[in-house]
């Protein structure tokens, strides 16, 4: 986007509004009575707002939760605690046939373009069925003729309408995925891993093919991702999650410009540089540790157990909220979830060597059957 466009979106309407959404899915145990005995925080607080007409990228490593963070956002995963807001409408309140309807303003592209396609139905079938689910197939001259346009929009011949999934290349598939997303005329799409089964030859055609869907159908994404330069091509504005929550939001060219969380600042140093020179010569911050279990998340600030500035004082006994910083260059859109990021960006505080700490998931004991002595089966909550 150019940088008026730029301003246009970062001044523009609100369409998607979350706040404290949590889902936390329950561990259970027993024989004869499921009891639940733990819970993994998947998502664990998530403040997060999309404008229209903007791109949204969440990044963030493995396990950290953003996958199960956009399909809470379609109301595909129960919320444990929050609320999301699409256009105006509380989604959480929702149920039955009202969000059945409300499900035509947001669809979602799946990581797995074979897996998400129904291999038993042909192309035509699979557009025309969210077609047919909202009422918008009632003529089948026009009907066919917008699946044509659609496949046209996605860069397929209609002669793909009578073939099945199987039939087509990774990225064709994905154009079939994007096209069925397309054909209820949604206002947000989350596209959740979008090129990442793709070979990269064809990852460039599908980015390049949804900033061009954008502009013409007007759309809004939210693109999940770990890959960092797809998302910086693509996106408006970036999120990094780590273990359940956003840790740095910024515009994009200001996240890369200049990263003030420590996770974002890894994250960024782990990017090859296509010069040997500058890659030989620049900063690499290795994490030690690995990603703590979300059964049995670090008390304090998440990352402290392998972060490189940690602090006695604060890191482990208070977790840090979402702010703007004080930091010099830094605009009032840039938000840190750190105690220390002033102190960071402005070389009071050094990084040292933090030996990575392990933290176990939580330790359930399987429960012993019914009446044999030390059975440990917990009490009714």
């Amino acid at each position: 986007m150019t940088g008026v466009e730029v301003d246009d979106v970062r001044e523009g309407e609100v369409l998607v509004d979350v706040r404290g959404v949590k889902v936390h899915f329950p561990i259970k145990r027993g024989l004869l009575i499921d009891r639940t005995v733990g819970h993994v925080y998947a998502v664990d607080g998530m403040d997060l707002t999309i404008r229209r007409g903007e791109t949204y990228g969440l990044v963030g490593e493995s396990g950290c939760g953003k996958s199960t963070f956009g399909r809470a956002l379609l109301q595909l995963e129960d919320l444990t605690e929050g609320s999301v807001t699409l256009g105006g409408v509380d989604l959480a309140t929702l149920k039955g046939e009202d969000l059945r309807k409300q499900r035509r303003h947001m669809q979602m592209v799946f990581q797995d373009p074979l897996g998400s396609l129904d291999p038993r139905q042909t192309v035509e079938q699979l557009l025309l069925e969210g077609m047919q689910a909202h009422g918008m197939a009632s003529n089948r001259k026009s009907a066919r003729e917008r699946l044509v346009e659609l496949l046209a929009a996605v860069g397929l011949p209609s002669g793909a309408l009578t073939k099945y999934p199987h039939e087509f290349s990774g990225g064709q598939r994905q154009r079939v995925g994007i096209a069925r997303a397309l054909s209820v005329d949604p206002e947000l799409i989350v596209a959740d891993e979008p090129v990442s089964a793709l070979d990269v030859s064809v990852q460039a055609q599908v980015i390049n093919l949804l900033e061009n869907l954008q502009e013409e159908f007007g759309l809004t994404y939210l693109v999940i991702a770990h890959d960092l330069a797809v998302v910086r091509h693509i996106s408006d504005r970036i999120g990094v999650m780590y273990l359940g929550a956003l840790v740095e939001e910024a515009d994009a060219d200001d996240l890369y410009a200049m990263p003030l969380h420590p996770y974002t600042r890894a994250l960024l140093s782990a990017i090859p540089v296509p010069d040997p020179v500058v890659e030989d010569t620049r900063e690499r911050i290795l994490l030690s540790g690995d990603l703590p279990s979300p059964a049995n998340p670090p008390s304090g600030c998440r990352f402290h157990t392998r972060c490189p500035w940690v602090q006695a004082s604060r890191c482990s006994t208070e977790r840090p909220e979402l702010r703007v910083v004080s930091v010099p260059g830094a605009p009032a859109s840039h938000k840190v979830a750190c105690h220390w990021a002033e102190q960071i960006a402005s070389g009071e505080l050094q990084p040292h060597a933090v030996e990575g700490q392990v933290v176990a998931p939580l330790d359930i004991p399987e429960p012993a059957p019914h009446g044999v002595p030390g059975s440990t089966l917990l009490p009714e909550d």
